[in-house]
């Protein structure tokens, strides 16, 4: 039999616990399709049929509802032992999470404060300022929109910034003005709800052209594909900022103004542990301006 993951094991109690998989995948803050994709993997590996689901209901098996309890226990006891472990280090580890950027050796800046570790459990923005709501994460390296920050009760603290460009068929490689540039956005928004929210206040701001999509082509192969067949340049999402291009495709600074996309470090507003408030003052300490106040940049109001 196939390993069984724990995050396999939070979505099987999640979805018993709904009987419903979109109130649950609205609960795990992750797409339907990859909670039901999940689940199937998992009756695979165990080699049993967790729940009967038709159009109108879900329930469990009988072997789902005798392996719920066993479920549950393991993930306490998992929690449990993290405890366990963090005691005898006689420290407290300090849970960090993030998308796809990390500000240079965040575990080597803060070993004199706390034993820093990073989650592998790399998930879009608001899914990682999520898990930092519920505990799953003490921080998380991430951009949520402002109504997202209230809403999970959250503080953030500017840490780095990327300058969004362009990507075009080549082998032009000027600048091209934000207006006359297109930006998806995909229909996938429990994936991109935070992408989305960037890139319509853009378009909003500065006359550049939504084009909307539902294919999940925001990075990678598909991206590139959709590149070669527009017209206009397309702005590259900050998920694929470090991705190489192929030969056939350029990249563009965009002007007029500059996009940039804020990396934040965001915590809870409860937030009262030493360690966490200590590692929080280490990584933005010398942050600076980042170039987020030049006077061509633009970033999205924190309000919205």
């Amino acid at each position: 039999m196939a390993s069984v993951e724990l995050r396999q094991l939070r979505y099987f109690v999640a979805v018993a616990e709904e009987l419903h998989f979109g109130h649950a995948a609205d609960r795990l803050l992750i797409a339907g399709p990859s909670l039901s994709q999940q689940i199937k993997a998992l009756e695979r590996d165990l080699g049993v049929r967790l729940f009967d689901r038709d159009h109108r209901s879900v329930t469990l098996t009988p072997a789902g509802a005798a392996l719920l309890p066993h479920a549950r226990a393991l993930l306490e006891g998992a929690d449990d032992l993290r405890n366990l472990a963090e005691r005898i280090a006689g420290s407290e580890a300090v849970r960090l999470g993030y998308v796809n950027w990390l500000p240079p050796d965040p575990a080597a800046r803060t070993s004199g404060v706390a034993r820093l570790h990073i989650d592998t459990w790399v998930e879009p923005s608001h899914i990682q300022a999520a898990r930092v709501a519920d505990g799953s994460l003490d921080l998380a390296v991430c951009w949520v929109p402002g109504r997202d920050l209230a809403e999970y009760g959250l503080n953030a603290r500017l840490i780095g910034a990327d300058r969004l460009y362009a990507v075009s068929r080549g082998p032009d490689t000027g600048d091209v003005r934000a207006r006359d540039t297109d930006i998806m956005l995909d229909t996938d928004v429990k994936t991109w709800r935070s992408w989305n929210a960037y890139a319509e206040q853009f378009a909003r701001a500065t006359g550049a052209r939504v084009v909307r999509i539902a294919d999940g082509g925001l990075t990678g192969p598909a991206f590139f594909d959709h590149v070669r067949r527009a017209r206009r340049p397309i702005v590259n999402c900050a998920k694929g900022q470090h991705a190489p291009l192929p030969p056939d495709l350029v990249r563009h600074a965009v002007v007029q103004p500059e996009p940039c996309w804020p990396w934040w470090l965001v915590w809870r507003r409860t937030e009262t542990r030493p360690a966490v408030l200590a590692v929080i003052d280490v990584l933005t300490a010398d942050a600076g301006d980042l170039g987020i106040s030049a006077p061509d940049a633009w970033l999205p109001d924190p309000a919205s």
